[in-house]
């Protein structure tokens, strides 16, 4: 007779038990958090006006066709007949895989300058709560931020907690292109901080761009800041399975497909981030040569090669990361897989000297960002393993960084 320790039964409630408690602690200490959904989507509006629209007589393409069909669409109008576009349907233009990426930072400028007088009507709307009228104001103030000189928004969501993605760099021109992929609790709202810079989207955008030009100054690179994903939220739930990392990946596929050139990608995908990047990556174009995730809690695999992709998995943790103790399991859907980070995963692991806690993977002076630099633009024999025997690099050609 099997006794009570020992079951499978047990130990299957208990590995289940163990993943509640970790994601109820992980929802009551900021990472993850509520989000209200409010009516129908902008977005979409645009999209069916769109689809009904006309330009010089024609019907417009679909605004799902591939990228390539989209491209010569967009490079037979005339740039008045592209502005009129613009003009018309910001959000759809603004968000097209496949329209030049300046046509869609002038088509979401156009788009913020409009979310944002919506929140500013919603400031002073008498029906809202004084709760809703500060909501209101601080996406007013984000949608402001956005619109700043110089900032190149690729995508923009205004709906419910909001979606978005910027450029740092010309993406034309760009010899290697890097996204960051972040975590739980990413929004519009959540996508730049003045305190924990480094922690949101926007400062590892820019922390990692930073670092890639003093790696090689002659290396002309582009960084995605790519909150472009319903990232999980509420009580958990959503962190510990991978319907969100689903949908998320079929937008990061969309992305990826949609950029121009044909420079090689990397991926910097930190926490739930590289549960989208897991699975995503079999889905990814040639062109992505590298997939880097740091503070990981799996990537719904359980060893690299199960990810199908000629891309190089590199994977990262700091010491003192919580992460390490979410149980690396899958259990009827809930948990992500194997720890990217031990031997039997096969990934080339690296070293996260300094880099202090679960979001410090992008702080100047680290070995992290470092990494990540030399990952971006090639240099992979400069990178730093996290084992003194270097096995990190084994195989690698890769120049050093200039």
């Amino acid at each position: 007779m099997t006794s009570f320790d020992t079951s499978p039964q047990l130990n299957v409630w208990r590995a289940l038990l163990a993943l509640a408690v970790v994601f109820v602690m992980l929802a009551t200490t900021g990472w993850t958090a509520l989000r209200n959904q409010r009516g129908d989507t902008p977005l979409q509006a645009s999209l069916s006006a769109w689809e009904h629209g006309r330009i010089g007589g024609h019907r417009l393409p679909d605004p799902q066709s591939q990228p390539t069909k989209l491209a010569r669409f967009f490079a037979s109008l005339t740039e008045r007949e592209r502005a009129s576009l613009v003009r018309a349907y910001p959000l759809a233009v603004g968000n097209m895989n496949g329209a030049p990426v300046e046509l869609r930072y002038r088509a979401n400028r156009v788009a913020l300058d409009k979310a944002r007088d919506v929140e500013r009507e919603r400031m002073h709307d008498k029906r809202l709560t004084p709760a809703g009228k500060s909501d209101a104001g601080r996406r007013m103030h984000r949608f402001e931020d956005l619109m700043e000189k110089g900032r190149h928004i690729l995508a923009f969501d205004p709906e419910g907690s909001g979606r978005v993605a910027e450029v740092f760099g010309d993406l034309r021109e760009a010899d290697r292109v890097s996204v960051v992929v972040p975590g739980v609790d990413t929004d519009l709202l959540t996508f730049q901080r003045t305190n924990r810079k480094y922690s949101a989207p926007v400062g590892m955008a820019e922390s990692l761009y930073s670092a890639e030009r003093r790696t090689s100054p002659s290396t002309r690179t582009a960084v995605i800041a790519w909150a472009d994903y319903t990232a999980p939220s509420g009580l958990g739930i959503d962190s510990a399975t991978a319907m969100r990392a689903k949908e998320g990946a079929v937008r990061l596929n969309a992305l990826v497909r949609s950029l121009p050139g044909s420079s090689p990608v990397s991926l910097f995908c930190h926490s739930y981030g590289s549960v989208v990047c897991g699975v995503a990556a079999h889905t990814m174009p040639g062109r992505v040569s590298d997939i880097a995730v740091a503070g990981s809690p799996g990537m719904r695999v359980q060893k690299a090669a199960q990810l199908h992709t000629s891309a190089r998995v590199w994977a990262m943790r700091d010491t003192d990361d919580w992460i390490q103790d979410v149980p690396y399991l899958e259990v009827g859907g809930l948990g992500h897989g194997a720890d990217p980070m031990s031997a039997g995963f096969g990934a080339r692991v690296l070293s996260a000297q300094g880099a202090k806690g679960h979001a410090g993977y992008f702080e100047p002076g680290t070995a992290s960002l470092m990494n990540f630099a030399e990952i971006g633009v090639g240099a992979y024999r400069s990178v730093h393993c996290a084992h003194e025997d270097g096995v990190c690099r084994t195989g690698l050609s890769g120049t050093a960084a200039a």
